[in-house]
């Protein structure tokens, strides 16, 4: 694929952002598409935003479990980027009908004190750069259909990684805490819907250590020129499975001693 290509369909996310409505598999319409290409796109995507106005404020990490690495046909996770106007309060009542299919997952978030550069960031060099950690929910999203609309196939990891690695939004919560006062690997969450819960958790689940992640996208992006600036947010990725969320739906992430999250559907 060529620029142009990576342009046009970055127009296309756009578009089925603004208007809700998800747009055909670029799996199925591009055979041959590449992880690399997938990235392109996303990039395109997310200059679109930095055009209108809109800044990075972090970065998103995915597929971090071996499940769902194997579910998707990669060996490694994914990742996209955070971007000022998905930043939701604790707490907020959110419309549904923003977002195309709103699930939640449930995460840690890493904010830095100190930029991080590739290629051999270590977790210890992660938890030195650190600022503190704090709870976070992520909300998910699908620019691109889920599920073909003829055949039911689902989208493939190419389709998830170009629309952003399915960000939609997320929330900060909780109890900051500084890098060295937790095992993050035991910090764990009951994630209640409509005070049911749905989903539970554990830090280990992810990568074995949620810090592993932001060391493997910090040396993930050093060949593109790039890493993780002081100031940023960088979601370590989920220890949960994604729970839909519907108008009506109230939602708490209960993370024992570091506090809690809540968020209402309207």
């Amino acid at each position: 694929m060529d620029i142009a290509q990576y342009q046009a369909l970055a127009r296309e996310l756009e578009q089925a952002e603004q208007g809700r409505k998800p747009v055909e598999q670029f799996s199925k319409r591009f055979p041959d598409l590449q992880i690399a290409d997938s990235y392109a796109i996303q990039r395109e995507w997310i200059g679109l935003k930095h055009a209108a106005g809109h800044r990075t404020i972090g970065h998103k990490i995915g597929l971090t479990s071996r499940a769902m690495q194997l579910a998707s046909g990669i060996e490694e996770p994914d990742y996209g980027t955070l971007l000022d106007y998905m930043l939701i309060p604790d707490g907020a009542r959110i419309s549904a009908a923003q977002y195309l299919v709103p699930r939640l997952e449930v995460e840690l978030a890493f904010i830095l004190a100190r930029p991080l550069r590739g290629p051999d960031v270590s977790l210890v060099q992660v938890l030195n750069a650190t600022d503190y950690v704090v709870p976070a929910l992520e909300l998910i999203d699908a620019r691109i259909e889920q599920f073909d609309r003829e055949t039911g196939v689902p989208r493939k990891v190419v389709d998830t990684i170009a629309d952003n690695a399915a960000n939609g939004g997320i929330i900060l919560g909780g109890r900051p805490m500084r890098p060295d006062a937790v095992d993050w690997r035991w910090a764990g969450a009951l994630l209640f819907r409509n005070g049911i819960i749905e989903e539970s958790g554990l830090g280990a689940a992810v990568l074995n250590h949620p810090g592993n992640g932001v060391a493997w996208l910090a040396n993930k992006l050093a060949p593109h020129g790039e890493g993780l600036d002081a100031g940023e947010i960088v979601l370590g990725g989920s220890f949960t499975r994604p729970v839909p969320c519907a108008a009506g739906d109230s939602f708490h992430a209960d993370y024992g001693p570091l506090g809690s999250i809540s968020a209402h559907f309207t």
